[in-house]
């Protein structure tokens, strides 16, 4: 087999490719317009990791196979550059992180080239930059004049590790997403806030049509968590308490209520005789996300103050627990331990009395003999002149009782919270608000945006932009008086929720951008990223365009028609890769030693994009050989005619690789080609199949094909080419026996052999490869052999394989063995 330097070719192509610039988008063109994006990275100093290479190697396969059907492809890159990582980074090596991003996007791009991506480079993006970050500034500006951005005080996520506030969605099971170790606490906070609630309904109306993952849309719903119920008014020393429920029917088994740990009123419903038992429990809580909540043990403390039952008029004592959200209503539940498994559980934990209000229809249910919380449907009873009904239509009845008293009313609330954006850290878009004693809060005229970082600040405790008095302090562009910058940046997530609008016009100064060149692209035509992101940056580009639209810059109401999550590249064994197991696989030292196309053809060789695998060294060398057999079979080709079984094969795998690659199917793809160059090899081709040939293989190994393609005489680029048509052709019939038939022919030849010699064989093994099991018939097989037939799988830990012959099987042609 030829030896083939890899890298030479790569480099000549890469080169070619740069030069010429084909990669190049131009909204001009009269082609129509595709639109494939990966999520962009945060370019870490560390570079490149095989999951980077994984990521942007599926989006290039899809984006080279959109080109070679006659698309206008914009395939753009750039870098998510703010944020805390960095920030962080940068401390630690003891340099400014504005040099810190600026040396890891170059390294970055660097690896990125050599992966040979078809970017447009020419459309580069990073979020660092002021006039990027401009435009976050008026989007915010934006949204204050439409309402959307309010500043209030709030309690919040706190990392003691980040020394800033956390979303909600960035709270994982207590701790932060960036730190593992680290317990999120709970402080107050003015904070600026994003009315993303605004877009609720919408957001949850939308997902029904949306061409993404069924597990994402859930997560959203879920997220969205839309509600239906009534707002009861409880008296609470004297004054209305606005109680939201999704269960009216059961006002009166309410035989407490409870109220937030984090309710800005609760000091005041606090006596004197329980603040020692509040304050204990109190110093308990942490985290304020409604997911920490969820799965928490249920507990709390009484307050001393008690409330009115609206209906009952019966006196409810108030407790407070670390089971209710601050802002989910007012911040206070009633509960029903009878008919809630959570208020039962609480009820019996705290000696609180239980009120059965729903009987079952099979078995009668007091508070004597409860033994859990009746959760079913059922017949009212303890319920007034509501006794009877069922429990259902109840709903509605009491409904329309409390409106008619002016109690109460119907009522909808969303589990979604407004975004609270504001960070107490320096590597971030500054907030373009200033301080005014005289004015208040003034905004910044969009004349003087971009507001700049300060490169002069000191990093050690707290915010550093607090440590730069000259860029603090500025004139109220109102009254001209003395006034003070706000020192918070923006969330990193605001970055990165409409960067996709601005790859149509990247370089636009005056507009964010050119709203022509954004309708002509969006929206996106494949997203590409990780499923992590489903109640962060997918909510939160969704909210962003659906507010550029309603601005008039956008048509479009969704940020990408598809969605497809990747899977997770775990190392050799299962295992994560990290640097202190050292079993993490470098891509640049992998392709420096098997050539770049071997590594993105092994990385979608192994599994389905979607579903996580293991690194395998065997794999990547498995990966190599092939391509090594490619090009020795194209370095000693000789003209010569396909024949028909050839020219079968090549037209059936040309309409299936379409069908996988539109569908993510890289596995299947790569197995047809497998199996079309075994046919080619076997059975010889001419010039034309072997240019069909390279034209499917070309998405996944750019490089070699390109060189293939110029040594069979081709002039210009077959990255560029088109992609070749599959032709009906019209054959005698015994030569359209496809590649199945021709293997248990095989087979059924050697056994006429061997019972030839004289042995007698009466039970016939087949190993075959998985994918391939459908298309073997056990009773079929059995009557042509006139023997007893076994098919295995050859990962099949029960097979009978005595001799090891199932690692003879390939795609096509089964392992076997004879008793």
């Amino acid at each position: 087999m030829a030896e083939v330097d890899f890298e030479k070719i790569e480099k000549k192509w890469q080169k070619k490719w740069e030069e010429e610039k084909i990669f190049y988008a131009d909204e001009k063109s009269k082609k129509k317009k595709f639109y494939v994006l990966e999520m962009f990275p945060y370019p870490s100093g560390t570079g490149l990791h095989m999951g980077h290479a994984l990521n942007y190697t599926i989006g290039d396969i899809f984006a080279r196979f959109k080109l070679l059907k006659g698309f206008n492809v914009l395939h753009p890159m750039g870098y998510d550059a703010l944020g805390l990582p960095a920030e962080n980074a940068a401390i630690k090596v003891g340099t400014h992180p504005e040099e810190y991003t600026k040396n890891s996007m170059k390294n970055f791009t660097t690896q990125l080239k050599k992966l040979g991506f078809s970017y447009d480079w020419s459309r580069i993006l990073n979020t660092s930059d002021p006039e990027y970050y401009k435009w976050d500034q008026w989007i915010f500006l934006k949204m204050l004049e439409s309402g959307l951005a309010y500043q209030k005080e709030s309690v919040v996520n706190w990392c003691p590790e980040c020394k800033t506030v956390l979303a909600n969605e960035q709270v994982v099971d207590g701790k932060c997403w960036r730190h593992e170790n680290t317990k999120v606490e709970s402080k107050y906070f003015k904070q600026w806030f994003l009315k993303i609630t605004d877009y609720a309904d919408e957001l949850l109306r939308n997902l029904d049509n949306m061409e993404w993952p069924e597990k994402t849309k859930n997560m959203q719903k879920h997220w969205i968590g839309k509600s239906y119920g009534a707002e009861i008014d409880f008296i609470v020393n004297d004054n209305k308490w606005p109680v939201f429920t999704t269960r009216p029917d059961t006002i009166y088994g309410v035989t407490f209520v409870v109220v937030s740990a984090h309710h800005k009123e609760l000091e005041k419903l606090v006596t004197k005789e329980q603040k020692k038992e509040v304050d204990n429990f109190l110093k308990k809580i942490k985290s304020v996300s409604e997911k920490d909540i969820a799965v928490l043990e249920k507990e709390g403390a009484f307050t001393g103050s008690y409330a009115i039952n609206p209906v009952t008029k019966e006196k409810i004592p108030i407790y407070v627990g670390n089971f209710v959200v601050a802002d989910y209503g007012s911040g206070m539940v009633m509960a029903v331990p009878a008919h809630d498994k959570r208020d039962y559980d609480f009820a019996r934990k705290y000696k609180i009395k239980i009120k059965v209000v729903i009987n079952p229809v099979d078995f009668e249910l007091n508070s004597e003999n409860i033994t859990e919380a009746y959760v079913g449907e059922g017949t009212l009873i303890n319920s007034g002149k509501f006794d009877g009904l069922s429990n259902e239509k109840a709903k509605e009845e009491i409904i329309k009782f409390l409106e008619n008293l002016k109690l109460g009313k119907k009522s909808i609330q969303f589990r979604l919270k407004d975004w609270g954006i504001s960070r107490q850290r320096y590597w971030g878009t500054p907030i373009p608000m200033i301080y005014c004693d005289k004015c208040g809060v003034v905004p910044v005229p969009f004349k003087n945006l971009p507001v700049k970082l300060p490169k002069e600040v000191k990093f050690g405790k707290g915010n550093p932009l607090l440590t730069n008095e000259k860029w603090i302090n500025v004139k109220c562009p109102k009254c001209g008086g003395k006034a003070r910058r706000e020192t918070d940046t923006m969330d990193t997530f605001v970055n990165s929720s409409w960067y996709f609008l601005r790859y149509a016009d990247p370089k636009n100064k005056n507009k964010i951008f050119d709203s022509q060149k954004a309708l002509y692209w969006n929206p996106v035509d494949v997203y590409i990223g990780g499923a992590e992101h489903a109640c962060m940056h997918l909510i939160y580009s969704r909210f962003y365009v659906k507010f550029l639209r309603d601005i008039g810059l956008v048509n479009s109401s969704e940020p990408a028609n598809k969605l497809f999550h990747q899977g997770m590249l775990h190392a050799d064994g299962g295992e994560k890769m990290s640097k202190s197991k050292g079993n993490v696989v470098e891509p640049l030292a992998t392709i420096k030693k098997y050539g770049t196309d071997s590594l993105r053809l092994f990385l979608v060789s192994v599994a389905s994009p979607d579903k996580d695998f293991d690194w395998s060294e065997k794999g990547i060398q498995g990966s190599s050989r092939f391509l090594k057999k490619v090009y020795s079979y194209f370095e000693n080709f000789k003209e010569g005619k396909s024949s028909p079984e050839v020219e079968i094969k090549l037209n059936n795998t040309i309409k299936n690789i379409e069908e996988y690659i539109e569908t993510f199917e890289y596995r299947k793809a790569t197995i047809e080609l497998r199996e079309l160059f075994d046919s080619i090899s076997d059975g010889g081709a001419g010039k034309k199949v072997l240019e069909k040939f390279l034209q499917l293989l070309n998405p996944f190994c750019p490089h070699i094909t390109e060189e293939l393609w110029e040594k069979l005489g081709n002039k210009g680029f077959i990255s560029n080419s088109v992609w070749p048509k599959s032709e009906e052709i019209k054959i005698k019939e015994n030569l359209k026996k496809d590649l199945y038939e021709k293997a248990i022919e095989n087979v059924f030849e050697v056994v006429k052999k061997v019972e030839t010699r004289g042995e007698k064989i009466s039970k016939v093994y087949l190993y075959v490869l998985p994918f391939e099991l459908e298309k073997y018939n056990p009773e079929n097989l059995k009557k042509k052999f006139g023997k007893e037939v076994f098919i295995y799988r050859v990962n099949d830990a029960k097979k009978h394989d005595p001799e090891g012959k199932s690692k003879k099987a390939r795609p096509g042609n089964p392992g076997f063995w004879f008793e």
